[in-house]
């Protein structure tokens, strides 16, 4: 799907974003019939309510949307996106006194609205749609979009069309449009060329499991994005619960926010030297899945005690750090859909990341407030590392206690990159759990844009 804006020259009413601050003021300046109609359809510039005032010859002259009050806005990303859902299908001009991140976060919320999931079903298709906003890069926010869209569909399908073979497809599709270069390490391949957890979580499944590599770039710093590909878990021999098991289409969330991101980096042909690694698998249960109590040998050769099969996303991780980490990149970056405890710490909507220095956690954090990517930084604390050491092997993949699970997953996986020196992870949900401006229920990207927008500072680009 294509989320672009309507070309510059087309037909278009105006569109006036008002809010209610300066509603009376602006009603104060137009012609008496124009006060006396809105007056009488009891428009209040409330968040969201769109009001179509009449020109010469009885059709529409121009629309006003409400932007509600300050106190709504702070409660409500992509607003714009409430506003689109409220108007006809016409191409409209906005007039609003917007500028800089606030008008890129109101445009790019207009983009992602208009995103529709309709593999299975066809419906109902983008509706309003608006000219680029003078005063936005609309280029970059369409790859923006794009990249975000990538994700969403990503994580959308069910597993039975998101396999493992299907997630390799859609690397080697994006790899294909950008002139990447791929390799897949698959099945009995991963044990010859030393993934042996990859190959553990992911051998009972029907998709034979692999390690995919894209890579994009021939000069400049060197970053590397490590995505989870779990494509579906049951939990493994420790079965999940019916209830828990519903939405685990989306636990490959953290491969598609990769892959979305690493759309966005090629689209705006970033000076750097991209690599992308993703363990690709389905956590299953056959004769041959890997029990509890087993002790896995990992590619950095530390043995992992399997204490619940159902924390298999840290293991997948853990091969694909341990390679990137032997080739160390100027910035590493992590992304699953990791724990629960990331959830019950910060919600669905805030994406926990950890990060190895101050300086890339508060280049993440900026660039998360400057894109309307909300994020949160979670510490390395290294008191709990005892937490992971089992004593009978060198890790735990599962704690007991439950106690700081996001963290003590986080610090499992910094045992794998002791080469590199600038390293963030980040536990996110991936999922819509209900609609929001710009962003219908479903799978979501997190935490990409504020990446993104911190590269700059951090690669020196």
């Amino acid at each position: 799907m294509s989320l672009a804006f309507a070309p510059p020259d087309s037909p278009a009413l105006p569109l006036h974003l008002i809010s209610k601050e300066a509603y009376a003021g602006w009603l104060d300046g137009q012609a008496p019939q124009v006060r006396a109609w809105l007056e009488g359809a009891g428009f209040s510039a409330a968040l969201g309510k769109v009001a179509l005032v009449p020109g010469e010859g009885g059709g529409p002259g121009f629309a006003v949307a409400g932007y509600g009050s300050a106190s709504d806005r702070a409660r409500t990303r992509f607003a714009l996106g409430q506003v689109q859902a409220a108007l006809p299908k016409r191409v409209f001009r906005l007039v609003s006194d917007l500028a800089g991140p606030e008008l890129d976060e109101a445009a790019l919320g207009w983009l992602l609205a208009r995103y529709r999931f309709d593999r299975y079903k066809s419906g109902k298709g983008p509706g309003a749609n608006l000219i680029a906003p003078e005063g936005v890069d609309a280029v970059r926010l369409e790859a923006i979009a794009a990249g975000e869209a990538l994700t969403r569909d990503l994580i959308n399908t069910p597993a039975a069309d998101m396999g493992p073979e299907a997630l390799e497809q859609a690397l080697r599709d994006l790899a294909s449009e950008f002139g990447a270069q791929v390799e897949a390490c698959v099945g009995e391949a991963l044990l010859d060329r030393n993934f042996p957890m990859i190959h553990a979580v992911g051998r009972a499944a029907v998709e034979a499991p692999r390690l995919l590599e894209m890579r994009w770039g021939t000069a400049g710093p060197r970053l590397t994005l490590v995505g989870k590909g779990v494509c579906f878990d049951t939990g493994g021999l420790n079965l999940k619960p019916a209830g828990s098991m519903g939405l685990m289409k989306k636990d490959m969330g953290g491969a598609a926010t990769v892959l979305g991101l690493a759309r966005m980096i090629m689209a705006f042909g970033m000076p750097l030297r991209l690599r992308v690694l993703i363990p690709a698998v389905e956590n299953a249960i056959d004769g041959c899945a890997f029990r509890p109590q087993d002790i896995l040998t990992s590619r950095k050769g530390l043995t992992v005690e399997i204490n619940n099969t159902d924390a298999e996303g840290r293991l997948v991780l853990a091969d694909a750090l341990a390679l990137a980490d032997e080739d160390p990149p100027d910035l590493l970056v992590s992304m699953a859909t990791l724990t629960g405890a990331a959830r019950v710490a910060v919600g669905p909507d805030i994406a926990p990341f950890y990060a190895t220095d101050e300086a890339l956690a508060s280049a993440i954090a900026e660039g998360g407030a400057i894109a309307a990517d909300p994020v949160w930084r979670l510490p390395f604390h290294a008191p709990y590392e005892t937490m992971i050491e089992p004593g009978i092997a060198d890790l735990d993949n599962a704690p007991k206690g439950g106690f700081a699970g996001s963290i003590t997953a986080a610090l499992f996986l910094r045992r794998f990159v002791s080469n590199t020196g600038r390293y963030a992870h980040f536990d996110i949900y991936g999922w819509q759990p209900k609609a929001a401006p710009g962003r219908p229920k479903g799978g979501v990207g997190q935490g990409a844009r504020a990446v993104l927008q911190a590269l700059p500072r951090l690669l020196g680009l």
